[in-house]
């Protein structure tokens, strides 16, 4: 019995040292949810003001371009997926791993060719064991983006859908990031980001049913075009990228609340297993002790006659 109470401590004790760092694991998640919310909320106005320039160039013109026009009959498509650098956060890089899968199949179903663009080394990691081939990539800082790291992940996707599909260029680009719902619910989602659809648009930047007024275009629309191409593309990526650190976060925060719970019921009924093993032993001893002491007893009786 003594060994099988000193295996129980020890799994105790192994628990508790694991609760610790969930536990630690989930205040820094938590605290870093807010910070990531505010880079949300900060980023929103000026990629909405740059959507409603964009429209009002688009509808405001007839220019044949790449930011709005759609091929007549396109041929290859490019996917930028976002996952995470680490684990320990549930199923959100695998969301975004599956909704990437079935966009994938879509649009090989409707005869395009795709290639693959991944943030995160969970990505990374799942088209590398696959033997994919990726056209980029890109790691270290999807828990944290910055600006910086939006513009570099847009130069290679505005280089492709600026290059005639014959020479490696794609007619479309598409993106697969986790859309920040609330602390509890993160969404896998993926949306086109080129041709800019001019309904959803107007429907992102809150103009639709909006009249909007003439403008002039100097030197012309399409130069115009060409100069918000960049920021367009580099500020979707941005919301993307903040959207997704923030749903990291959330998922993190909530995979460790559930890891810490498991640990502590895992301790209790250790702890329980402990006491039931340490009362057996008592027990025995006790038992041990009076038959000893009956064994005496009855030597001594028998000596005495």
């Amino acid at each position: 019995m003594g060994a099988q109470l000193r295996v129980y401590k020890r799994r105790i004790r192994a628990v508790t040292a694991t609760k610790k760092i969930t536990k630690a694991m989930e205040m820094i998640a938590a605290s870093r949810i807010v910070k990531a919310q505010r880079k949300v909320a900060a980023s929103m106005p000026y990629a909405t003001e740059l959507t409603r320039a964009v429209t009002a160039v688009a509808t405001g013109s007839n220019t044949t371009h790449a930011l709005t026009t759609e091929a007549q009959a396109p041929t290859r498509a490019a996917i930028l997926l976002i996952t995470s650098d680490r684990g320990l956060a549930g199923g959100y890089s695998s969301n975004a791993i599956k909704q990437a899968e079935r966009l994938t199949e879509r649009l090989r179903g409707e005869g395009k060719e795709v290639d693959a663009y991944v943030v995160g080394r969970k990505g990374v990691a799942y088209y590398g064991f696959r033997e994919r081939k990726i056209a980029d990539s890109w790691t270290g800082f999807t828990d944290s983006p910055a600006y910086a790291d939006a513009k570099r992940v847009a130069a290679p996707l505005i280089e492709a859908i600026q290059t005639e599909t014959a020479e490696g260029g794609v007619d479309e680009l598409h993106i697969v990031y986790t859309e920040f719902v609330s602390m509890m619910t993160q969404n896998a989602v993926d949306n086109r980001m080129l041709p800019l659809s001019l309904e959803a648009a107007e429907e992102e930047s809150g103009t639709k049913g909006e009249i909007l007024p003439l403008f002039d275009f100097e030197p012309s629309a399409e130069d115009v075009l060409d100069a918000l191409l960049p920021r367009y593309v580099e500020s979707r990526i941005y919301n993307a990228l903040l959207q997704s650190a923030a749903s990291e976060h959330a998922a993190r925060r909530r995979a460790m609340k559930s890891a810490t719970d498991n640990a502590g019921d895992l301790i209790k009924s250790l702890s329980r297993l402990a006491n039931a093993a340490r009362q057996a032993e008592i027990t025995q001893e006790i038992s041990e002790i009076v038959g000893g002491a009956s064994a005496m007893a009855d030597a001594t009786a028998g000596s005495d006659k």
